[in-house]
């Protein structure tokens, strides 16, 4: 019998044993079911992946690249990216610039703004090899269309969405690259692309800032342009035609004017200064009104709207979504009075 018993706790024990590994194996980021978002107007839509941070290293002078691990990764186009939900629960969004085909990782960069909101320091100081982070995505609001040929302009960490793009087009398709940056050192992949007859490199500290006059664009081409705002302002207004990449909002607010905002469920009335914004109003009066990028991107704040003409300033929500609702991080109100369903 006391041999029986021992048997009988062996092959209890085991059991245990596997049914931990089963939840542990369920729990792991290379589980191929992805959770989803939950259905209300609070979060993003995308769906939600834990991957493993596989690589975390520095390829230029202030920027990290992050190689994230999965298993049958949805796919995506060049010019997408990810929303990157950070330890402390910051979301931020990173163009992906790895290998489009390959569904086993994704491959982000990012550089570190010392004033910053927080987000990039955390990527260069917290996030670390064996880590797992959440993921929304792939997403793409800067596609790569069809044309004759393409122009590309790409200030520093503006070459990840661009690199994808001169990666994936064919042989026979014509195109150009102007890559700017501070220094050679603090340009990221310049060692894949400076070789290529087709790319400019124009380093602040060598050649000063770039000649945008100089620049040709054919009658055929698409001109593409991603980096600080300052650039991206001058490309657009030589080439007003140019499909843009933003990693943050507009900073202009000339047109900002106060307005009167109802919060409808809460009996509330307020006014929205013309120096802030919806969501510093809304939550004065409502801490917990949930937010997180705060530049428009990431849907976290998106609210019903019941009365009023919204100005969109977002770079998330489609045209269906905007007849409703809004990002109150950094849209506003057109005329004197916005009605919210909060």
């Amino acid at each position: 019998m006391p041999r029986l018993r021992t048997v009988v706790a062996v092959a209890g024990a085991a059991l245990l044993v596997r049914r931990a590994m089963r939840r542990r194996i369920e729990a792991s980021p290379l589980w191929p079911m992805p959770a989803l978002d939950p259905p209300t107007s609070g979060q993003p839509r995308s769906r939600a992946l834990r991957l493993l941070v596989v690589s975390h290293r520095t390829v230029a002078d202030g920027v990290v690249q992050l190689r994230l691990e999965g298993r049958e990764l949805p796919r995506w186009e060049p010019g997408a990216h990810l929303d990157v939900v950070l330890p402390s629960g910051l979301v931020r969004q990173y163009s992906l610039c790895g290998d489009p085909a390959d569904t086993s990782s994704y491959t982000i960069a990012t550089r570190l703004v010392a004033d910053g909101r927080g987000g990039s320091r955390e990527v260069h100081e917290q996030v670390a090899e064996g880590m797992e982070l959440e993921v929304r995505g792939p997403r793409n609001r800067f596609p790569l269309v069809d044309a004759g040929s393409y122009v590309f302009v790409a200030g520093g960490i503006g070459i990840t969405p661009v690199l994808s793009m001169v990666r994936s087009l064919p042989e026979s398709v014509p195109w150009r690259l102007l890559y700017c940056g501070r220094s050679r050192a603090s340009m990221p992949f310049l060692g894949e692309l400076a070789g290529d007859e087709r790319v400019t490199v124009v380093a602040e500290d060598e050649n000063g800032r770039p000649d945008l006059d100089a620049l040709t664009v054919p009658e055929d081409a698409v001109v593409y342009c991603c980096g600080p705002e300052g650039l991206m302002a001058a490309v657009e207004e030589r080439f007003p035609a140019v499909r843009l990449e933003r990693f943050a909002p507009r900073t202009d607010t000339d047109g900002n004017h106060a307005f009167e905002l109802e919060l409808r469920r809460s009996e509330r009335v307020l006014t929205v200064p013309a120096g802030s914004s919806v969501l510093a109003a809304v939550r004065a009066e409502l801490p917990d009104t949930p937010y997180s990028c705060a530049q428009g991107f990431c849907g976290t704040c998106q609210q019903r709207v019941l009365e009023g003409e919204v100005e969109h300033r977002d770079e998330l929500l489609t045209d269906t979504e905007r007849a409703d609702s809004m990002l109150i991080c950094v849209s506003r109100a057109r005329s004197g009075r916005l009605v919210l369903d909060l």
